[in-house]
């Protein structure tokens, strides 16, 4: 009689995190970008920096071809905005869903159930690569707990769903990453569940992961004190206003945490109408203009088309550079929304020093 495994169909041992970075191995030049850009978003929050980090792309990347199209334009506009904007681009592989559905690239690359995992991570990989040799840095959610020991030399910022802010293991893994950290508030707009979340990420941990050989190992973080909260909206409701706003800095300074707020324009936040991104955009700008020194950064999600368009069957009918995920805004709204927000912000700046308080 089995006692373990019964419901598992099949086991499949992948290469270890240091034979797949030989086989996609990243060069000195991207190695000095991806640090200037970590360290880039650490000063952002230490507020050394005073630059609006955005965090800009598509909901999820489905195609590589599209993805490195979206980058070589975002690219080109993040040089023209770099004095007022720190733009980081968007590129999601992991998709946590509330049911069923597709994955991600990672999980489900060719888009039919054939979950060829291995070769996922390989064309995450490379595209991560050729992001970063065009200049961007790279955002990305971090969702599953070993993934990292692949990818995360190639990652300058990272997110905490909000599916998945209260998960434990979450926590501990963000604890010991190595980039600025964003906890989206919960699926039900409170945010209990990231405040504690802050307070555990930045503190050390001692939990199950795997090393460079691929081994079991006893992973113990110092705690990652770049660790900050994402206003997403919830519960029907958006949280981007200046209420919800004042509301956060006050729960974030009686936690004792960095008055540090990034406020995602989709979401609830948008009413899951992609179009109204701008509308929250210019809010936020406004509030900044207005005196706040809370707000850090943004979130959009965006890509070469406006809207999405359901996953089927026959892949040869999905139109290019459109989501097939959450509903995006085009490249030309993109485009036009970081223009004027960098024009209302040139001139005007974040105060440089210490953390708001």
């Amino acid at each position: 009689m089995s006692l373990e495994n019964t419901n598992i169909t099949s086991l499949e041992r992948l290469v270890t995190p240091k034979q797949f970075k030989q086989q996609y191995p990243i060069n000195e030049s991207i190695e000095a970008h991806v640090e200037k850009s970590r360290e880039t978003l650490r000063n952002i929050l230490d507020r050394k920096d005073n630059r609006l980090i955005v965090v800009v792309g598509p909901c999820s990347v489905h195609d590589t071809k599209a993805a490195i199209e979206y980058a070589e334009r975002l690219s080109k506009l993040a040089d023209e905005l770099k004095d007022d904007l720190f733009i980081v681009m968007r590129v999601y592989f992991e998709k946590p869903r509330t049911t069923v559905g597709w994955k991600g690239l990672i999980n489900d690359p060719y888009l039919d159930g054939s979950f060829q995992i291995e070769k996922g991570m390989s064309l995450g990989r490379d595209l991560m690569i050729k992001i970063n040799e065009l200049g961007l840095p790279i955002a990305n959610e971090a969702l599953d707990p070993i993934s990292p020991q692949y990818m995360q030399d190639l990652i300058s910022w990272s997110a905490i769903g909000a599916r998945t802010t209260e998960s434990q293991t979450h926590r501990e893994m963000a604890s010991g990453l190595s980039v600025p950290i964003g906890f989206k508030n919960g699926t039900d707009g409170g945010l209990e569940v990231a405040i504690n979340a802050l307070q555990s990420a930045s503190n050390g941990h001692s939990f199950l992961g795997i090393d460079a050989e691929g081994k079991v190992s006893i992973v113990h973080s110092s705690g990652n004190q770049y660790s900050h909260v994402v206003l997403r909206g919830g519960g029907g409701k958006p949280n981007y206003d200046s209420v919800n706003v004042r509301l956060t800095e006050r729960e974030l300074r009686a936690s004792n945490l960095p008055i540090n707020i990034m406020i995602d324009c989709s979401h609830a936040n948008s009413s899951k109408d992609p179009e109204l991104q701008p509308l929250v955009l210019d809010n936020i700008a406004q509030q900044i203009l207005e005196g706040n020194q809370s707000i850090i950064g943004v979130m959009l999600e965006s890509h070469l088309k406006a809207g999405n368009q359901k996953l089927t069957d026959d892949k040869s009918q999905l139109e290019y550079g459109m989501s097939i995920t959450d509903g995006c805004i085009s490249w030309e709204t993109t485009e036009n929304s970081l223009r004027q927000l960098a024009k209302k912000l040139s001139g005007f700046k974040h105060s440089v020093g210490q953390n708001y308080v």
